[in-house]
């Protein structure tokens, strides 16, 4: 790594100050002003930084948007020069203390090194300093005054420019900076400002939070416990004005349908020669009888539904307000508590090292020696999205939960974390406190070998841990889970279920999809089923084989034999 690198990063490693000619050649910014001595550094990092403005706010769960919006621009028109400043690196590190000191010491002895053996030894080093940069700038994400080059930090894990190559710095600088989406899908910086604000809950972990002692500060754990029984009752107030806006929806088609026909029943042609006389009730309009009186009937179930739809909200509503009119008389929670962020710190750091897995490549910054992707294959939040998108229309049900027999459409909480690795995760299906309308959680890598396959890998865990939720105990027995782990079970196969529930899902998508069968007859049986493509396409699969056609008559067979 140490090769090729401009003049500015030698004096840096060197500890001398470059010359005019040597300063006036560096090709992209370098670590302009970064020859000064170790004493003279220590006192560099204390320094403050600058102001920069606040990003948008995080998107409230909406349950009539059924799609994605398609993504108009995926880069800005012109480079945004983010790394020009000579003193990017400077400001990154700067006011962290030790952790700024200690980074950049071993960091300059990594780049400098020759020796392969000392050179893996400093790289586990640097990784370790890095991290511990990363906890100390953490909690300070919530303020208005951090400096860009701490957020792209943060965001792509870039501290030195100069480790760029100059096509991929192209792209970078063209990347989006606010989320201008109104979807879930978050950089790192992003995250821990939310977390930090208080806007977003930290992830669930296996510890259990040891209550507060009496008198250590009741008032906000008192505030804390009406926060996490609001979001409970959010999620039902939400689903319950859910089903009532869809009992008044159906009663508003029921009626015009009602009126349609009584409409038909009152118009009478005249008698021809025997006006203004006019004629009986034809056979059509005799018949309509009949379906006025079902429609009426219709009518009156969806009027019983209606009304209970109606209670429900009623008590969830006042519900709601009862608790947020506590929440407004107690003191105010504007951020996360200092352990908060600290925890959800080592969560994110483990998320980072999942993405990777064991024999992945966990080295945290941004080098042009281990980053390999194209624009279109990077990690952004726009480019995910267009994925998220593409899951979505093959496998319309990805995102949504059913509750009372409703599909709720919730897009998780997607966490865009700088790694080059391979692998998406969920990290929590939903919220423990409301499983009915919060956001799950799931971790795509940035820069993964293959975007579309990262991404599909996370869709898959949500997509398991869903079903396997839903099943609760019987989850080895019953639905999506239980019929998959009957097959695997029957084919003596070893190993983790889910691993091999997420390689089947990937094949269903790139390529069942396509009409290319990659799936045993019986588990392209279970995700038909369970995992249904959309309609247009299924008729299309089933002109390709017959082994969709077969498929297609199955359905056809299910929807005549229904409530038999």
């Amino acid at each position: 790594m140490e090769e090729n690198l401009d003049p500015s990063i030698a004096a840096l490693l060197a500890n001398v100050t470059p010359s005019d000619d040597e300063a006036d050649s560096a090709s992209d910014g370098g670590f302009g002003g970064m020859g000064a001595k170790e004493s003279n550094f220590e006192q560099m990092i204390m320094e403050q930084s600058s102001p920069k403005k606040k990003g948008g706010p995080v998107p409230e769960v909406d349950l009539s948007i059924k799609e994605f919006k398609p993504i108009e621009k995926v880069f800005e028109d012109e480079n945004q020069h983010y790394f020009d400043d000579p003193a990017y690196y400077k400001t990154a590190i700067a006011g962290e203390g030790q952790a700024s000191n200690r980074l950049h010491m071993v960091l300059s002895k990594y780049l400098s090194c020759k020796d392969v053996k000392d050179k893996m030894v400093y790289r586990q080093q640097v990784t370790m300093a890095y991290w511990e940069l990363i906890r100390s700038i953490a909690p300070k994400m919530a303020g208005k005054s951090i400096p860009l080059p701490k957020r792209m930090m943060l965001r792509f894990s870039v501290l030195l420019p100069s480790l760029f190559r100059p096509e991929h710095r192209e792209f970078f600088e063209k990347s989006i900076l606010e989320n201008n989406t109104n979807e879930p899908v978050f950089y790192m910086d992003e995250w821990f400002k939310y977390i930090a604000q208080g806007k977003i809950k930290p992830s669930a972990t296996d510890e259990v939070r040891q209550p507060k002692k009496k008198g250590d500060d009741g008032g906000q754990a008192e505030q804390l416990r009406l926060q996490q029984l609001q979001s409970k009752n959010s999620g039902k107030l939400q689903q319950t004005e859910n089903s009532l806006a869809m009992a008044e929806n159906q009663r508003s088609m029921l009626e015009v349908e009602l009126r349609s026909k009584v409409d038909q029943i009152c118009d009478h042609e005249s008698l021809i020669g025997m006006e203004p006389h006019k004629q009986p009730y034809n056979d059509l309009q005799k018949k309509l009888f009949g379906e006025i009186t079902s429609t009426l009937r219709l009518l009156s179930k969806n009027d019983r539904d209606l009304s209970i739809a109606l209670r429900e909200y009623q008590d969830a509503k006042s519900a709601y307000d009862s608790v947020e009119e506590k929440l407004s008389e107690g003191p105010e929670v504007t951020s996360a508590s200092s352990a908060d962020i600290d925890q959800e710190f080592e969560t994110v750091r483990q998320m980072a090292k999942m993405t990777c897995g064991r024999q992945g490549n966990q080295f945290p910054i941004f080098t042009r020696d281990f980053f390999h992707c194209m624009a279109n294959g990077t990690g952004f939040r726009e480019n995910v999205i267009k994925v998220l998108a593409w899951i979505e229309s093959l496998d319309p049900g990805a995102f949504c939960r059913i509750h009372k027999n409703v599909p709720n459409r919730i897009v998780p909480f997607v966490i865009l974390l700088p790694t080059y690795g391979d692998r998406g995760f969920c990290w929590e299906p939903f919220d423990r406190y409301n499983r009915v309308t919060s956001r799950g959680r799931i971790v795509v890598p940035m820069y993964p070998r293959d975007l579309k396959v990262a991404v599909l890998t996370a869709v898959a865990d949500l997509r398991w841990q869903v079903a396997k939720e839903k099943a609760s105990y019987y989850w080895m027995e019953e639905g999506l889970t239980g019929q998959y782990y009957e097959w695997i079970d029957k084919q003596k196969l070893k190993g983790e279920l889910k691993q091999y529930f997420i390689q089947d899902y990937i094949l269903w998508m790139t390529k069942e999809s396509e009409g290319v069968q990659r799936l045993d007859k019986e588990v392209r049986g279970i995700f038909w089923r369970n995992m249904p493509f959309p309609q247009e396409l299924k008729e299309d699969l089933r002109k390709r084989s017959l082994v969709y056609d077969e498929l297609c008559k199955k359905d056809m067979n299910r929807a005549m034999s229904d409530g038999y």
